[in-house]
């Protein structure tokens, strides 16, 4: 039995990997926001470490 429907379970489980894949993404999703501002925040201690070496 298992010989014959072996690619139904590969699909099944690939299904199930896919699903568990999505939902996990769309539980720790980070807003546009919180993203904006660690990028912002990011970027001036890059100019100010700049800044720094420079003087």
């Amino acid at each position: 039995m298992l010989a014959k429907n072996w690619k139904q379970i590969g699909f099944v489980i690939l299904i199930i990997a896919v699903l568990f894949n999505i939902t996990s993404k769309l539980i720790n999703k980070t807003s546009l926001k919180t993203e904006a501002l660690e990028s912002a925040q990011y970027m001036l201690e890059k100019e100010k470490n700049n800044n720094a070496i420079v003087k």
